[in-house]
């Protein structure tokens, strides 16, 4: 099958890699524009376009695809049967969605019609979800609103973060694609309305990241989970910024249930660090000071000080 592939992410890569060994004919490959870091301004490439250009693919990277007849005519002389889009960054307009052989489809890394838009495989997690998954759909006019025509589903294990996840599903979806890309070709692609039950997410706001020690031990945990390791959920003490990233919970003993929320039960190279939270004690396994490396909490607390008693904010 003659496949245009867009994508951008290394979700996408994936994706894209995924394709490439199945032997499709691979006769375009579409990301994002190249733009500068936001720390040191060097120009950066997405991770699709760094595959392809180490396997020789061609390399289109468009403004804009809305109104871009230069564009969509670049396409049509490539003839693909079927555009895939993964992660690509840009919504496909409707001028685009007829003008293969089949359908265009999109992958999604949530088990629709539960999280449609950006960042579901973080919300996932922020919300405890005990389960997740990857979707492949049609695409519609509306965001992730086509017909779905395969998923797969995984167990989220209760300590995993979004990074882990993410890995886990990122290859998932290429596996997924592939084996929708089959189902198409042999006219055997399921189609299945979505319906009106469903639930939208938006990206991550950097406000949530911010610990609310009077909030429950599992949820601290959930939002600490879900920000590892985009983001990073953090706390203050003493004017100090520190940034969780990973955390245990521990039961809540009679002589701690006194103290306030955030304040510091244990601090110390050896035993670690224990904060009181609203219905349980939080162990810092893992944190990452200012202008500092991520480190164990004990190798934080072997060169910074924290008292027992001082108050997490």
């Amino acid at each position: 099958m003659k496949i245009l592939f867009m994508g951008t992410p290394d979700i996408a890569r994936d994706c894209l890699k995924a394709v490439y060994e199945a032997g499709h004919d691979i006769v375009g490959v579409v990301t994002v524009p190249d733009r500068p870091n936001t720390r040191n301004k060097k120009i950066v490439f997405s991770e699709v376009k760094e595959f392809a250009i180490a396997h020789n693919l061609k390399l289109m990277q468009p403004e804009k695809l809305k109104d871009n007849e230069e564009f969509m005519s670049e396409i049509e002389k490539l003839a693909p049967d079927i555009f895939c889009v993964v992660a690509y960054g840009k919504y496909l307009p409707k001028s685009y969605l007829k003008m293969c052989k089949y359908e265009p489809i999109n992958i999604h890394p949530s088990l629709l019609p539960k999280y449609r838009g950006p960042a579901p495989i973080q919300w996932a997690v922020l919300n405890g979800d005990k389960e997740t998954g990857v979707t492949s759909m049609y695409i519609s006019e509306e965001m992730d609103a086509g017909d779905i025509i395969l998923q797969e589903k995984v167990k989220i294990g209760e300590n995993e973060t979004t990074g882990e996840l993410w890995d886990r599903l990122s290859k998932i979806a290429g596996e997924l694609l592939v084996k929708t890309l089959q189902e198409i070709e042999a006219g055997t692609a399921p189609r299945i309305p979505q319906g009106e039950n469903f639930t939208k997410v938006s990206m991550i706001d950097k406000a949530i990241a911010k610990i609310d020690f009077e909030k429950s031990a599992v949820e601290i945990k959930n939002l600490v989970r879900g920000l590892n390791p985009f983001l990073g959920a953090f706390g203050y003490i003493e004017g100090k910024k520190i940034k969780f990233w990973k955390v245990e919970i521990e039961e809540l003993s009679e002589e701690d249930k006194s103290k306030v929320n955030g304040e510091v039960i244990d601090a110390d190279d050896k035993n670690g660090l224990f904060i009181k939270v609203k219905d349980g004690v939080l162990e810092v396994l893992e944190m990452q000071g200012e202008n500092s490396k991520r480190m164990s909490a004990q190798d934080y607390l072997r060169g910074n000080k924290i008292n027992i008693g001082n108050k997490f904010e």
